[in-house]
């Protein structure tokens, strides 16, 4: 095993849990699934825009941009997965 970003791990080639593509891939800190680096950068930033998200309702600031943000990435991840579970079936 190889070592990849701060807080990452990789292994070699094997099946994202997201897509079911073959690649590299990478563990995201609390989270037991791995996923190649397209899916667990989509997955990094839904986790954060999730706690900004709360943050800004926390402190009564809009959160229109935010949602904007989750909403596309989120599409990216459900299309990825779409993707997958119809090349299997």
């Amino acid at each position: 095993m190889s070592t990849g970003p701060k807080g990452t791990e990789r292994d070699s080639i094997a099946q994202c849990s997201v897509c079911g593509h073959f690649e590299a891939l990478f563990e995201l800190p609390g989270r037991t699934e791995k996923c190649c680096l397209q899916c667990s950068a989509d997955l990094a930033t839904s986790m954060l825009l999730k706690t900004e998200i709360d943050a800004a309702t926390s402190a009564g600031r809009s959160i229109e941009a935010l949602e904007a943000e989750f909403r596309e990435v989120s599409s990216r991840l459900l299309g990825r997965s779409q993707s997958a579970e119809i090349g299997n079936g």
